[in-house]
């Protein structure tokens, strides 16, 4: 059914690349592309018309880059999820991006099977970095994080146990890991994860990790 079908919109300057990844994502049954632009500029005048739910987002255009094109998008209605798209594993630019709202990244080599199980996971609420790849980028560009403890007034609404959750989550634990550490169920360990995020208005994994990092909760190590 039409209304089952991911929405994906392309932003990249190199038009070659989109129609690459125009004949993959048409191919699935479950996805179509339904715009694309070659500037952040650009993109975010065509989404602002234009219904979508994931957007691939390269991060080094003219205008207007992908990281301030992320965090516009942020401030629309219904903002679409970013997963942002960089040549380098550890680069600025995606850390920036995902600080400014984008539920992930990958790299542009990534193989076919797996920028598409992204785009689903995406869609579906998830976040497509792994915890201990967010956690290296973070440990690599700390400099960038504050020195000092900032606190942020949400972070008081968290049970003790919550706040625990969410520094395991930050040090790169997967669910199965917290599950195991505190002797809990995978599923009680979801429900603090989405209780955490509801308290802190994030939304999702990628952005606790970060929230871990940027208020003192975990500190990158040396």
């Amino acid at each position: 059914m039409e209304d089952d079908v991911i929405r994906v919109f392309l932003v990249d300057d190199q038009e070659l690349v989109r129609a690459g990844f125009t004949m993959l994502v048409d191919s699935q049954a479950d996805m179509r592309v339904v715009g694309q632009a070659g500037d952040g500029g650009e993109a975010l005048e065509k989404i602002q018309v234009t219904a979508c739910d994931v957007v691939l987002m390269d991060v080094r255009m003219p205008r207007l880059d992908g990281v301030e094109a992320t965090r516009r998008l942020q401030s629309l209605p219904e903002a679409p999820r970013v997963i942002v798209l960089t040549t380098f594993d550890l680069d600025e630019y995606a850390f920036a991006a995902i600080k400014a709202g984008a539920s992930g990244f990958l790299l542009k080599n990534t193989p076919p099977a797996d920028l598409l199980n992204a785009i689903r996971q995406v869609h579906s609420g998830d976040a497509v970095v792994s915890p201990s790849t967010t956690r290296r980028l973070l440990e690599h560009f700390a400099g960038a994080l504050p020195d000092e403890q900032t606190e942020r007034p949400d972070l008081a609404d968290l049970t003790a146990r919550e706040r625990e959750v969410l520094v395991e989550v930050a040090r790169g634990l997967s669910n199965t890991e917290i599950a195991r550490l505190f002797t809990l169920s995978e599923a009680t360990v979801k429900t603090h994860i989405g209780r955490i995020l509801a308290k802190t208005g994030l939304r999702d994994r990628v952005a606790l990790v970060v929230l871990g990092y940027e208020t003192g909760l975990v500190r990158p190590t040396k």
